[in-house]
């Protein structure tokens, strides 16, 4: 039986030689040769003002948290369907996540329901741009200019996707990414935090955060001789061992995109004809102003009962899949936080009947076949048995 995992980590070829020329270098702290190089090839790539490696996506929502000085009573709406660290970042300050509503095109925040849901202690937004494809930021960052409201885009699945030829990360007050072993571009264990403002004060008070409270930014750039303890922080930087993997991802970062774009595409050459049947109810499409970097390609099923009969077939015919976030509304934390299961019933259906196919560079043409011709066995078994 044919074995087609779920998600292999690409290589370029360079990743050993870079870790072994950072290993020579000496520095394998933060802030080295590699970090510096990553940093500048974001910035130059991405037309981004200010990028500082983090040593996760997590720890650059905590950043970004601090950085507009939340705090108990304030509140941040995002979408429920999300991972846990959108709403850690927040309740980490003592501020309250409020969850708002999806849209079913694409899994992303409607912007409708955040602005129902402002009050006079909304202070931010988090957008999560879901599997690739930006929010609908033209209308988000509407709504939060005329309620005076920060906007902190989670880009952490968005790596390269753009929405009206602006990056993702790059429309927020602040953007996080993610190089998570998961990702599109990988260093195990990292991410960054874009700063887009090129307010002096404000880059500084994130070195600071960063570099554990200290002005040793500052101190290493000779701008002061020594460095001190000047304000709160912790340690955000990466090991220059981990930014001298995630270089060499980066500079195959077109390479990685098109051959993602080019199985999504097969994917929906060969689904979209299904969309015809009832038990199959959607598969991702772009919209004509948004890029991709095709992070993710799912199904979203008629229910919950179809969605897990098609995952254990294909696991029995060898092809991992999986389904994805269940909303942060009706998790145990959710409850504690005052939300029950029965909101929020669009998240709740997305949550429980969509399905995830393997996407990665690697899967070979006869892998996709494999994959195609099985489901459409399993599609005519589920409309012979009526499932």
């Amino acid at each position: 039986m044919r074995k087609i995992d779920f998600h292999k980590i690409y290589l370029s070829g360079n990743e050993k030689k870079y870790i072994e020329d950072a290993l020579n270098k000496g520095n394998l702290s933060g802030d080295g040769f590699y970090t510096k190089k990553v940093s500048e090839f974001l910035e130059n790539k991405f037309d981004l003002i200010k990028v500082l490696m983090t040593t996760s996506a997590t720890h650059a929502l905590e950043m970004a948290a601090q950085l507009i000085d939340l705090k108990e009573g304030d509140e941040v709406i995002m979408p429920s369907f999300s991972f846990s660290s959108t709403a850690n970042a927040v309740i980490k300050t003592g501020a309250k996540p409020v969850f708002a509503e999806v849209k079913l095109n694409n899994f992303n925040l409607d912007p409708a329901d955040f602005e129902s849901k402002i009050t006079a202690r909304t202070k931010a937004v988090i957008p999560v741009h879901y599997a690739g494809i930006s929010c609908e930021m033209k209308e988000i960052k509407k709504i939060a200019k005329k309620n005076n409201i920060y906007i902190i885009e989670d880009a952490a699945h968005a790596v390269n996707s753009f929405y009206q030829g602006k990056a993702a990360g790059s429309m927020g007050d602040f953007g996080c990414y993610s190089f998570h072993g998961s990702k599109n571009f990988v260093s195990g264990e990292g991410g960054a935090i874009i700063i887009n403002s090129d307010q002096h004060k404000l880059i500084e008070k994130a070195e600071i955060i960063r570099e554990k409270g200290t002005n040793r930014s500052s101190f290493l750039r000779g701008e002061i001789d020594k460095y001190n303890w000047v304000g709160k922080g912790s340690s955000y930087l990466p090991s220059d061992i981990l930014m001298a993997l995630l270089l060499a991802q980066l500079e195959q970062i077109d390479y990685i995109t098109k051959q993602r774009r080019q199985i999504f595409e097969f994917y929906n050459q060969h689904l979209e004809k299904f969309l015809n049947e009832d038990f199959l109810e959607i598969i991702p499409q772009i919209p004509e102003d948004r890029q991709s970097n095709y992070h993710l390609y799912y199904l979203k099923l008629k229910n919950q009962k179809i969605r897990d009969f098609i995952l254990k077939k294909l696991r029995k015919k060898g092809i991992e899949t999986a389904f994805h976030f269940q909303p942060l509304h009706a998790s145990p934390m959710g409850k504690k936080l005052g939300y029950q299961k029965r909101d929020l019933q669009l998240t709740n259906d997305i949550a429980a009947s969509m399905l995830r196919l393997p996407i990665y560079p690697g899967l070979s043409a006869a892998d996709l076949n494999y994959i195609i011709a099985e489901l459409r066995n399993i599609f005519l078994e589920i409309k012979q048995a009526g499932v």
